[in-house]
């Protein structure tokens, strides 16, 4: 989905950046505690990736201010600090899981599952919609017995819409759920990115249904 990294060691920015990408989440990355405060204070994020050293603010210090806005987005904080005074007080502020560098890309990746699950009201990887099966973990999809290969944002696409199914996606919410900041898009690219979809999931038991005037929608023969 969205996530907002907010790390100030570039080696390490850039490769969970990459990382993240790779799999078709849209990621906005910051290295100065501050700015990542004031973006945090108008724009909504699936999940924020939280140094705990920064210039500026450090993690602690934006956890609290996010908290005390009354905002739940899931923060994942990474510290060089392993004492568990650290890690308490982490957690004890709000933060909702921490790991200590240096970390396995795997085990990051795993957490932010977590969470990301968690945020959805979701026991497991598996998200389900007719007979449209997605795992997260294996970023693969089945309809019926049908393996279907996507690209990565064709992916995160049906990952939105089939996490809520029957839920309207409008355009400009789905930009937002695809896209970085510095990615440049206007709507035609979500209607060419639901028209491959569309063409991918036939024969399905979900479709994805345009909602004029309003956006999108992943509809199962079963709820109409």
């Amino acid at each position: 989905m969205r996530i907002l990294l907010v790390e100030d060691t570039r080696d390490v920015g850039e490769a969970i950046s990459r990382r993240f990408e790779t799999i078709g989440h849209a990621v906005d990355w910051e290295t100065d505690g501050r700015a990542a405060a004031e973006i945090l204070d108008f724009t909504s994020y699936d999940l924020v990736i939280l140094d705990v050293m920064l210039p500026g603010l450090d993690g602690f210090e934006i956890v609290r201010r996010l908290r005390q806005a009354r905002k739940t987005t899931p923060v994942l904080m990474l510290t060089a600090r392993s004492e568990i005074e650290d890690r308490v007080g982490a957690l004890d502020i709000g933060a909702d899981d921490y790991l200590v560098k240096p970390f396995d890309f795997r085990e990051l990746e795993a957490r932010a599952r977590v969470l990301l699950r968690r945020k959805s009201g979701e026991a497991t990887n598996i998200v389900q919609c007719g007979d449209v099966v997605l795992d997260r973990a294996s970023r693969s999809v089945r309809v019926g017995r049908r393996e279907v290969q996507l690209k990565r944002r064709e992916m995160t696409l049906l990952e939105i819409l089939a996490s809520r199914p029957g839920r309207v996606f409008s355009k400009d919410e789905l930009i937002d759920q695809l896209f970085g900041f510095d990615e440049p898009v206007n709507q035609n690219a979500i209607e060419l990115y639901v028209g491959r979809l569309r063409k991918k999931l036939e024969g399905a038991k979900a479709q994805i249904v345009t909602v004029r005037g309003v956006g999108y929608q992943l509809a199962s023969d079963d709820t109409g």
